[in-house]
């Protein structure tokens, strides 16, 4: 786009937020908005704002799951790891690099090898957008709601969610004091936490909201099993000198425990009967002593680790590793100089929301600066192991996010009603990294700390966003609502990537390129349409169809190798978008005592982001794998009958097909032979592939993954629980809850290996309480994966393991996969005044 065409856009884009902000409005507009009841014994609803109106869960055309401050608080659902592991069809796996998350719904998901992609299921913290992986170590309590939209998502949740949204809404103060008080242990970890929270009103407009969480691990939930070894280094320059390795050792890493902290402040203004200002900041930390604990050698073709025959393969609850050597560890940047493995994630933010709601016309704003800062240090290969091939490295990674987004939007409920918006995002990403491995050492490298240094990188993006999205809702006649909008957006990205030092072996092995720096500059538009029709024939009925589409912006792997072979490509990757239809239906039956919902979906993804991870040189490629489709039927039911008052039955079934469509291009698994697939040959020259030619090609490098199922994407999925609240004569409360999820089996690898399967499992989760009838008490006991099931959320192959790639007779990748956290149990009480 011309330069002076792109500054006009600004102008008028800033210009227009400059006046809507003039009235301002919180990101969520029913932030106060609880959960309501009916009479006795039947089923109440949630208010959500999927549409950014106030709308029951029955109401809105869209396939919502909410889980209200109750539900959460009876399961302890403090982070989104957990929300995942009770919710069908979500999955998250923690990694100790990278992104350092996969998010995934309905078998779509942003793998996690690379920082720079952003997640195809975006999450919105009080109305702004945080799309970094990493986002899953904040410390999300004292919520107000959390609701999870699936399927493509592109006019009311800011940018990036072509898989889906999690919209979470904090609490904020109320019309009274409120004082709580919460401590807990978890048996499992040996893990002590507790909550303070205090809300209180100032005056008659102003209030103020404290809280407060931290809690200590004094175990992992992960056995180690390394034990001490050797690391050899050889201080030389080239292979052709004979020098005495040098022996550094190294004791197990730890065991994966951890502490947290976080605290949030939240200041609730209303001067008039029309405006309100919600003001909140936090902050957190979050500490742990091994982040690859959870990183679990599942599968190796032998039984055990190619790298040490003494650490037996299989899915189990205990992973090796080993601290960095000592005299490495006090020359390597960011490394904890005991050597001793561990995380360090660091967050703030600022967020601001401002309401003018007049009689038919509400103005929104929604100003947001949020930062993260993250530095860790682990065992690269995920194994405690003898010998040149280990790996440790350090990181330290920063990310400032600033957003502006504006609102206004009619509520006359007449033939029409219109919203229409803009949207400004400036980002910043520095990532910084240093590998040891392969046993090299140069003694005359400078600065000193690249002694032991295989490879350093340092990268950066800059990123700015622009939007105008706008809904026009037509009611042409009674009980039907046709709603058509679209979403505008235009990014830039400005990213270089320079490796400042790589070992003189290593360069001449032709792996790394150091001293020159790529440069990117990429610019992307996007029209992203989508029209819903309602038609509710009764209150206790919704119908509706939705033609969707959504967009996530293009970017650049800033966790990438350059080498000689490498080019711009091999960092660069466009945009991926979804498009597609749904339709559900929504029923209240039986007098409220029966809830039964139907949806049903297709969706199509074009350019699938994909990063992955080569083994055998420690490397990472970031491509577009072509194409991919998700449909799929979900049907979610509830009863709450009235002859038997506080008992509630829930549960879902869900099949999803999610399988690549045309996908050339895709990197083959590490050891897969041409007759496996592996039968194509990158050709840098055109960025393509080509067939496997054996009277020029000594190997293939490439796949077609057409037909294979996508990462983390079961066909069959479902839940099944019951609770039960009990008032006992003396008026207090005796409730109990069981909650069952099941999954079918599935893939952990978005490259079709078989030998990265996961079987279908059962977690189970339970709950019980009694509350005081003053209701000032509450005692708990929360129970999870009950069934102490062990499974894999999304995987890589382990380095320096596989070989024969491309060819007749390959040798399999030992697979690491991120492993789910094994059956805890924890005691809480809980003070309420």
């Amino acid at each position: 786009m011309p330069a002076r065409l792109r500054e006009l856009r600004r102008a008028l884009l800033l210009t227009a937020s400059a006046g809507l902000a003039l009235g301002c409005a919180p990101a969520a507009f029913a932030q106060d908005s609880q959960q309501t009841t009916s009479q006795e014994g039947g089923i109440g609803d949630i208010i959500v704002t999927a549409r950014k109106r106030q709308e029951t869960t029955q109401d809105v055309p869209v396939a919502v799951v909410a889980i209200s401050a109750e539900k959460m608080q009876q399961y302890d659902l403090s982070n989104l790891e957990r929300v995942a592991a009770m919710t069908p069809s979500f999955s998250i796996g923690r990694t100790p690099s990278g992104s350092g998350a996969t998010l995934v719904l309905r078998g779509i998901g942003s793998n996690t090898t690379s920082i720079g992609l952003e997640q195809s299921v975006a999450v919105i913290v009080d109305g702004a957008y945080y799309g970094q992986g990493r986002t899953i170590n904040e410390g999300f309590f004292d919520l107000g709601r959390l609701e999870i939209l699936k399927g493509p998502q592109a006019l009311f949740f800011g940018k990036n969610a072509t898989a889906g949204v999690v919209s979470i809404t904090t609490a904020d103060p109320g019309d009274k004091l409120e004082v709580i008080a919460r401590g807990g242990y978890e048996f499992a970890a040996k893990q002590v936490y507790g909550e303070a929270i205090v809300s209180t009103p100032l005056s008659d407009t102003l209030g103020i909201r404290v809280a407060a969480r931290a809690s200590k691990q004094f175990d992992g939930y992960y056995k180690q099993v390394g034990s001490t070894q050797t690391y050899p280094t050889l201080d030389r320059t080239s292979t052709a000198q004979v020098v005495a390795p040098t022996l550094h050792t190294s004791d197990a890493a730890g065991d994966g425990r951890s502490k947290e902290a976080y605290v949030r402040a939240t200041l609730k203004w209303e001067p008039t009967d029309t405006l309100t200002a919600v003001l909140k900041a936090n902050y957190g930390v979050n500490d742990s002593n091994n982040p690859s604990a959870g990183s679990v050698l599942y599968y190796c073709p032998t039984g055990a680790s190619a790298g040490n025959p003494a650490i037996r393969c299989g899915r189990r609850f205990e992973s090796s590793a080993n601290r960095t050597p000592l005299d490495i560890a006090a020359t390597q940047p960011y490394a904890n100089k005991d050597g001793a493995q561990g995380n360090q994630y660091k967050s703030w933010a600022v967020n601001l929301g401002l309401t003018w709601a007049l009689d038919d016309l509400t103005i929104s704003s929604v100003t947001n600066y949020n930062w993260n800062r993250n530095t860790f240090q682990f065992d690269g290969d995920s194994l405690s192991r003898s010998g040149a091939p280990g790996v440790f490295a350090t990181e330290d990674s920063s990310f400032h996010a600033f957003s502006q987004e504006v609102r206004a939007q009619t509520s006359t409920g007449s033939f029409w009603d219109a919203m229409i918006g803009g949207y400004y995002q400036s980002t910043m990403r520095d990532y910084d990294a240093w590998t040891a491995s392969g046993g090299l050492e140069n003694s005359a490298a400078t600065p000193g700390y690249r002694r032991y240094l295989a490879n350093s990188k340092d990268s950066q993006t800059r990123g700015e966003t622009y939007a105008m999205f706008g809904q026009l809702i037509l009611r042409p006649i009674q009980n039907v609502e046709v709603a058509g909008g679209v979403r505008y957006t235009s990014e830039s990205k400005d990213s270089y990537f320079l490796q400042p030092y790589s070992h003189p072996i290593r360069v001449a092995q032709g792996i790394f390129l150091p001293g020159v720096t790529l440069r990117s500059n990429q610019d992307f538009e996007d029209w992203s349409p989508e029209a819903t029709v309602t038609w509710k024939p009764s209150a206790d009925i919704t119908v509706y169809g939705a033609y969707k589409t959504a967009y996530k912006s293009g970017g650049f792997s800033n966790s990438g190798i350059y080498s000689p072979s490498a080019g711009l490509a091999d960092f660069e990757f466009d945009p991926e978008k979804a498009k597609g239809f749904e339709a559900g239906i929504k029923t209240t039956l039986l007098d409220r005592q029966l809830r039964l919902n139907l949806t049903a979906y297709n969706f199509k993804y074009n350019n699938l982001q994909l990063d992955f991870f080569r083994s055998d040189i420690f490397a990472f490629t970031t491509i577009n794998a072509g194409s991919a489709r998700t449909k799929g039927v979900e049907l979610e039911f509830e009863v709450a009958p009235r002859a038997l008052d506080g008992f509630n039955l829930h549960g879902s079934v869900n099949y999803n097909r999610a399988r690549y469509g045309d996908a050339p291009g895709a990197p083959c698994w590490a050891g897969q032979t041409r007759g496996e697939g592996c039968n194509l040959v990158y050709v840098a020259a055109t960025d393509s592939s080509r067939p496997f030619d054996p009277a020029t090609d000594t190997a293939a490098n490439r796949q077609n993954l057409r037909g294979q199922v996508t990462a983390n994407a079961p066909e069959w999925t479902g839940n099944l629980g019951a609770s039960y609240e009990a008032l006992m004569e003396s008026g207090a409360k005796f409730a109990f809850g069981l909650d069952a999820r099941y999954s079918g089996s599935y893939l952990a690898s978005a490259f079709g290996n078989p030998y990265t399967k996961q079987h279908r499992y059962v977690s189970l989760d339970g709950s019980i309480s009694f509350t005081t009838a003053d209701e000032h008490w509450q005692l708990q006991l929360i129970g999870k994966n009950l069934t102490n099931r062990w499974y894999a959320i999304g995987g890589t192959d382990a380095p320096n393991t596989g070989s024969g790639t491309g060819t007749l007779a390959g040798v399999v990748a030992d697979q690491i996969g991120y492993a789910s956290v094994p059956r805890t149990v924890q005691a809480q009480v809980t003070f309420r005044y």
